[in-house]
């Protein structure tokens, strides 16, 4: 692909950062997957597209971290949300490492951070389903390995919601309710 930093008419400034996103999909491995080539400098192998706009540009561009940065004029927040995309693709890469414990009923599941989750089979449909403490997720996939990831998926959630608490951050804001 061309380098466009040369290509006259295309701005080197005023772009926005819209997003940034991983192109590896879940449990696709790095042979498999099909990474994009950056359309300011042409560089090839691009894992975490970020996606920027301008004004007088019709389309976004998908670039890399370092043509994110010069064309925002931002070099704080293109490495900021790379780096927390890479944090959550090792903390999913993690989650899915446990080694997951039957219940007496035969289902899997986990304690993490005082919180249970459990991965249920419906005895009918034989799909899947995601209980995190008492709440029952609303979707069923067809592997144990999807639900997995639901479920990560849905820890993540409460996690961004401020919603995930361990019991000593439970007892530190019981604490300072009545002091």
């Amino acid at each position: 692909m061309a380098n466009l930093w040369k290509q006259e008419g295309i701005p080197h400034k005023g772009w926005t950062l819209e997003n940034v996103y991983d192109v590896r999909e879940e449990g696709q491995s790095e042979d498999e997957t099909d990474y994009e080539t950056c359309m300011m400098c042409g560089h090839e192998k691009i894992r975490y597209v970020h996606v920027v706009s301008h004004p007088d540009i019709a389309e976004e561009f998908l670039v890399g971290c370092q043509c994110a940065e010069k064309l925002t004029d931002d070099y704080e927040n293109p490495q900021r949300l790379e780096k927390e995309l890479r944090s959550k693709t090792t903390r999913r890469t993690n989650f899915l490492k446990h080694k997951w414990k039957i219940s007496a009923r035969g289902n899997e599941y986990l304690n993490i951070d005082d919180h249970h989750i459990l991965i249920m089979e419906d005895n009918r449909t034989h799909k899947f389903t995601v209980k995190i403490d008492d709440q029952w997720g609303n979707k069923h996939f067809d592997t144990k390995e999807q639900a997995k990831v639901a479920a990560f998926k849905g820890i993540e959630y409460y996690k961004e919601k401020g919603l995930w608490y361990n019991r000593l951050q439970i007892n530190e804001l019981v604490w300072k309710q009545k002091h």
